[in-house]
């Protein structure tokens, strides 16, 4: 099975930036952690802070790959475009937020992703990446 995981705008800062939202481990880290743990997926990572570059990868792997992991960050409340790239690829998108974006600024309340998106996972931290990769290796094979 082929997942890839994508994350938007400053997520590059994990462990490093607002330290009390997001944790203390940079996402490299957890990565290597997730491929140990899940040993019989193959794993693609991007990471970009440029609308247009998440665009342009969940193009390319959304025809190709079994699901996606996607955490648009700041995008998911401003980008029509990622919304309708998630909505325009056959791949199944599981859309991921580390802090609880209920629980924070109301203008982080709207997603223009989710709708398009198989589901959601927020305020769980990293842990809802692996939430995201378990629902699809058992949901999504094929």
């Amino acid at each position: 099975m082929k997942i890839a995981i994508i994350n938007g705008p400053n997520l590059n800062l994990l462990g490093k930036r607002e330290t009390g939202i997001y944790g203390k481990e940079s996402f490299e880290a957890f990565y290597e952690k997730l491929k140990a743990s899940f040993d019989a997926v193959e794993f693609h990572y991007f990471q970009s802070n440029v609308e247009g570059e998440l665009v342009n990868e969940l193009q390319r792997v959304g025809f190709n790959f079994d699901g996606i992991v996607l955490n648009p960050a700041a995008y998911t409340h401003t980008s029509v475009a990622i919304g309708d790239a998630v909505a325009a690829i056959p791949a199944p998108v599981i859309e991921v937020h580390i802090s609880n974006i209920f629980n924070r600024e109301e203008f982080r309340k709207i997603s223009l992703v989710s709708a398009n998106a198989v589901g959601v996972i927020s305020g769980l931290g990293l842990k809802g990446y692996e939430l995201a990769i378990e629902y699809l290796i058992q949901h999504c094979t094929g």
